[in-house]
Order: structure tokens, then sequence, then C-alpha cells
């Protein structure tokens, strides 16, 4: 197993199911009942990442004129919204992790469906169309999901319910933990995929750099938009701009078995993790927000 196969199969999944238990500890169920009592906040979330997150991905690779191969790479990337490194920046940036985590999990099997049409429709598009059948791993996405988010996160909430000091003491040095972890992950990714990278900001560090900034400006202004509290804007505007790349690289790579159709997801990768390393460093060093 090569170092890049050991951070994206086993460190990275066991540290943001740890990161996962930990932001379990500062939930409770109201936080998650408050949501479906007053859903406008998911049904902006789900907008942002089904609709127009694709929209976006398709204007930007016609604008750029980019090569099948490219276009269809981001593509891919624009069609796997959410993922638990969105929690993890959310946590750190005080938004509302409920609503993270809810829109997560709703984006995540709800993509199961549009993905392959997605991306039938792209392939079609742009000229290269393979004749393969594009067949999501449905009970792998559901155990990725339930194994790396709700089973943590579940689990910390029991924690908070019965152990409330604990689960207090602890919120700081959680906060810490996951802070250490985005950047040694973060280290480990461009380490371990050097020259992938290296090729990837080249050929699309551009049009990648703009999916990210715009899409989370769209999370944001959408947000503002319908007058949101700026704890659900926090959380919308960064599951509209963080994107699955994992799942992005397994379907290029996996599915339509191009590995050049990754080379976005690469790029794609740094900018994230800088853009969301500046959002935890303004919002993660500002009081605690009022989530009333």
């Amino acid at each position: 197993m090569s170092a890049a196969e050991i951070i994206s199969n086993i460190f990275l999944p066991l540290s943001l199911a740890i990161i996962m238990l930990g932001m379990g500890m500062t939930l409770i169920p109201a936080d998650f009942t408050r949501l479906v009592k007053y859903p406008k906040a998911i049904l902006i979330g789900l907008t942002n990442q089904l609709i127009l997150l694709p929209a976006v991905g398709f204007t930007l690779a016609i604008a750029f004129n980019l090569s099948p191969i490219m276009a269809v790479g981001l593509i891919i990337l624009a069609t796997c919204p959410g993922g638990p490194t969105s929690n993890l920046i959310t946590q750190i940036c005080k938004g509302n992790i409920a609503l993270s985590a809810t829109l997560t999990a709703i984006t995540s099997f709800v993509s199961i469906i549009t993905i392959p049409f997605i991306l039938a429709f792209a392939l079609d598009y742009f000229g290269t169309a393979t004749g393969v059948t594009i067949k999501l791993p449905i009970l792998d996405t559901i155990l990725q999901i339930m194994v790396i988010t709700v089973i943590p996160i579940s689990i910390g909430m029991l924690i908070r319910k019965y152990k409330i000091k604990f689960a207090l003491r602890m919120k700081k040095p959680m906060r810490i933990a996951s802070t250490a972890i985005f950047i040694l992950v973060f280290i480990a990714v461009i380490v371990a995929n050097f020259e992938i990278l290296s090729t990837a900001m080249r050929e699309v560090g551009l049009v990648t750099l703009l999916l990210n900034l715009i899409t989370m400006g769209l999370g944001y202004v959408t947000a503002r938009l319908f007058k949101l509290q700026l704890k659900n804007v926090i959380s919308i505007t960064v599951e509209s701009g963080i994107q699955n790349g994992t799942l992005a690289f397994v379907i290029a790579t996996s599915i339509l078995h191009n590995v050049e159709m990754g080379i976005p997801t690469g790029a794609y990768a740094i900018w994230m993790f800088i853009t969301g390393g500046i959002l935890m460093w303004q919002l993660g060093k500002k009081p605690e927000i009022d989530s009333k």
C-alpha cells in the first residue's frame, strides 16, 4: 500500500472519525430538532450543493475551454458535495455543526442518485463518452457516512448527555486537536501526492480556485440573502465550497478508470485546505457565536 493510499484509506478516515466524536460532545438533540422545525437553512444548503455547484462547474469548464478530460474531471468534483472535512472546518469556524452534519448526510445519500445522471450528461456533452455505466458503490458510501460521521457523532452526543462536565471540559482541547489534525492532513496530502498536485496546479489551478471561491461566495450570499443566523451562514458557506475529494477521486480512477480525470480534484484539494484554513484562522479566534 502506497503512502497516498495509507493516508486516504486509514489515517484520514480515522482522524475525521475522532474529530466527529469531539463534535458530537458539543451537540444535543435539540440542535437537530430545531433544524427540522425551521428547515430554511437546510433547503438553502441543499440548493447550493446539489444545483448551483454543478452549474458553476459546467460554466467554468466551458468558459475556460477545458479539454474534455479536464472538463469531466471538474464536473466529477462539482457533483461530490460535502464530506467530513467540511464538518471539521465548520466546527473550528464556530458554525452550526448540526446543520453541517445534516447537510453532509443528506447530500451524500442524494448524490448517489444525482452523480450518475450529471456525469452521464457531462461525458456526452464534452465528447468523452466511454460507454461505461456509472454505478456508485452505494453500500460503501453508506458505510463511510455511518462509520466516519453518524456513529462518532452519536457516541459524542451520548457522552455529552451522561458526562456533561467532561464533554464541556473537552470542548477547547478537541478544537485545538482538530486544528492540528487539519494541518497534519494538509501536509500529508501534499507530500504523498506531490507529483500529481504539481501537474494539477499547472493545468487547472486557476479554474479550481475559482470553483472554490465562487461556490463559497454563493453559499455566503444566498445564506445572507435569506437572513439566516450567522452560525448557519458559516455552515452553508463552508459546505458550499468544501467538496468530497475522496469520492471524486474514486469515481475518476475506479469507476471511469481515468487517472487524469482526478487531476482537478488534486488541484482543488490545495485550494480547499488553504481557503478552509484561512476561514478557520479568522473565525476560530472570534468569541463563540450565539446560536439563538
